[in-house]
């Protein structure tokens, strides 16, 4: 008995290009990662602290005093909205009203004098929040 010589044809994937496509991908998560952060330009002050736990239900509303004493509020996925400390209560009572679930961070300057930050914590506890988070810079 002769065994014929022919094999059978064998399917390969070429993996290689999918790996260049996988590299050119992360490098350009990789550059454009930093430029997604937005907000207000603001110098925090840095403190070790434990990281607050993420709640998915929980909408987050950031206060933010720049270097100039300017305040701005943003609310989950919009940009920063400058608004006059005056109007501060009004507004962030409304937004609790509507969702009492709102968590409510202070970012501020670290050249911001403290009584600045504390007159714009004392308006939002008279606008009805309950716990005001402060965002550090880890150490």
């Amino acid at each position: 008995m002769k065994i014929s010589g022919k094999r059978k044809p064998v399917a390969e994937i070429n993996v290689v290009p999918y790996i260049d496509v996988m590299l050119v991908l992360l490098i350009i998560f990789m550059v454009t990662a930093p430029m997604l952060t937005q907000g207000v330009e603001v110098e925090l002050p840095r403190a070790s602290t434990e990281p607050l736990p993420v709640e998915d239900d929980r909408e987050n509303l950031i206060v933010s005093i720049n270097a100039e004493q300017q305040v701005f509020l943003e609310l989950g996925e919009e940009d920063p909205q400058p608004i006059e400390l005056s109007e501060v209560n009004n507004f962030v009572a409304e937004i609790i009203r509507r969702n009492p679930n709102t968590a409510v961070l202070v970012r501020g300057d670290r050249s911001v004098p403290y009584g600045r930050v504390v007159e714009l914590m004392v308006l939002l506890q008279s606008a009805g929040v309950g716990n005001v988070g402060l965002v550090t810079d880890p150490v």
